[in-house]
């Protein structure tokens, strides 16, 4: 325990010994006979012991700038005693505290390790004396039970820690030299292993005031972490703080971190086979290939295109605008969804009653296959036998590319287009057109596999195939029922 004792007395005729820097005051008299200037000098002496007087109570300014000079000297003194490393300026950020996530905000921090804790300074020491700065008080970082490893997740820095406290705080520290930061890291990694085995000794503790009138004495007092008694709290918020030291919001929130775990959940999903196989997911009409859906079904046309045709026949070859109109997209979409999950489908039911619901899936069928129903290495090909001006050898070179196709696509091109040749014998009722037909079926049945020329062009040339083919379907696919 430290005691000052200041006394501030009128200069007396005997001699004192006088402070360097001593006050020194002249007092005009007012009472002076003479008229002269009388100086009196007040000064913070030390009088000799036999004249002792009574203790004056200090200004408050001065006696917190004593007390904050002897605190600093004293505290800094006691740390190094028990300092691993000694100070050095490191960038930290402060990320979560008690498992909530905080701002990451960077600052230059002196930093001091000591043998059970971290502390971070606003500035060094030497500094912190000299100016006399209330910052000069050190945060401490308890490092019993601490986890200490590299991350590169948490920063877009190179060389950071990060160090997680055993109550949910966690730190990062970086400097921009790996030796530095290296030599910071196995150093505290060492001290908090050392602690968490029991072999920490005594902990670095913290200064503690004991405030009284005129003094202020200060008390460090030591304990074994093993000691420590924290509040108890009740079971379902140690849970929940459990929780939160293992999930923080500081890694669901670093976008690294949910890159990383995304990564790791694609990585262990099962593969679209192994679903199928299991029969959680089936087998799709809408988005499959041609070639593979009638493969499954056992067919040459698939089953959902010739209801489809079926129905329109039975219903809709009378309807205003048959093909053009569309439908519902919502229904649209749930006929979809139903095809896809392979249930019976009664298109004749009260909710598939709009005919433009159907006539509207059967052409997203058609646009949604991988491969158009004219394939991708005969799209060239039919562009070249559009471009023939003898009518005669037109047709012949449609019929010679059209039996050439895979008999998938020839068998459910020919149901298609003598269902559209009935439609158009129905023309003065439906008020639909072989260029009607063809523009809406050109660029739903064939399109390039790479968009390299000019769209308007093949756009024209794919509503002039759909219209030849329609003209000359008879003589390219033969009569109906053939």
């Amino acid at each position: 325990m430290h005691s000052l004792y200041f006394n501030i007395t009128a200069m007396q005729k005997q001699p004192a010994m006088v402070l360097p820097g001593a006050v020194q005051m002249r007092i005009k008299s007012s009472q002076s006979s003479t008229g002269e200037r009388l100086s009196q000098t007040k000064s913070m002496v030390l009088p000799e012991p036999d004249t002792l007087q009574k203790p004056v109570s200090m200004s408050a300014i001065t006696r917190s700038r004593i007390n904050e000079m002897i605190f600093l000297e004293m505290h800094a003194a006691r740390v190094w005693e028990t300092t691993i490393l000694k100070g050095e300026y490191l960038n930290k950020a402060k990320i979560a505290e008690g498992g909530k996530k905080l701002r990451k905000n960077w600052t230059s921090t002196w930093v001091v390790l000591c043998s059970n804790q971290l502390l971070f300074y606003k500035e060094s020491k030497q500094e912190a004396v000299a100016n006399l700065k209330p910052g000069g008080k050190p945060d401490g970082v308890d490092l019993c039970g601490a986890v200490i490893e590299w991350t590169t997740e948490k920063s877009s820095r190179k060389n950071v820690i990060q160090i997680t406290t055993s109550n949910g705080h966690e730190f990062l520290l970086q400097a921009d030299h790996f030796p530095t930061i290296s030599k910071w890291h196995d150093a505290i990694k060492k001290a908090a292993d050392s602690l968490s085995s029991g072999a920490g000794g005594q902990s670095c503790g913290r200064a503690a005031f004991h405030r009284s009138n005129s003094i202020e004495c200060l008390s460090r007092p030591t304990c074994e972490p093993t000691k420590l008694k924290p509040k108890e709290t009740k079971s379902e918020h140690r849970r929940s703080i459990m929780f939160k030291l293992n999930y923080s919001a500081s890694d669901s929130a670093d976008k690294n971190g949910v890159k990383n775990r995304l990564k790791k959940f694609i990585s262990r999903r099962p593969s679209m086979k192994t679903l199928q196989e299991k029969g959680l997911i089936k087998d799709r009409v809408f988005g499959c290939h041609l070639l593979t859906l009638c493969e499954r079904e056992r067919t040459t046309v698939p089953k959902f295109v010739k209801l489809c045709v079926e129905e329109v026949e039975k219903r809709g070859l009378e309807a205003d605008g048959i093909y053009r109109v569309s439908g519902n997209l919502a229904i649209i979409q749930k006929l979809r969804f139903l095809v896809d999950q392979e249930e019976e489908l009664n298109l004749g039911d009260s909710q598939w009653e709009d005919i433009h619901v159907i006539t509207g899936a059967l052409k997203m069928f058609f646009r949604e296959l991988p491969e158009p129903l004219f394939p991708f290495r005969f799209f060239d090909l039919f562009v070249e036998a559009i471009k023939i001006k003898e009518p005669t050898q037109k047709i012949q070179a449609f019929k010679k590319l059209i039996h050439q196709l895979p008999k998938p696509n020839h068998n459910t091109m020919k149901l298609l287009f003598q269902h559209l040749r009935r439609v158009l014998m129905k023309s003065k009722k439906n008020l639909m057109s072989t260029q009607g037909i063809s523009i809406v079926f050109g660029p739903t049945l064939m399109w390039p596999e790479f968009e390299s020329g000019n769209m308007e062009v093949n756009m024209v040339y794919q509503n002039q195939i759909v219209e030849s083919i329609l003209i000359e379907c008879v003589e390219i696919f033969g009569p109906d029922g053939m």
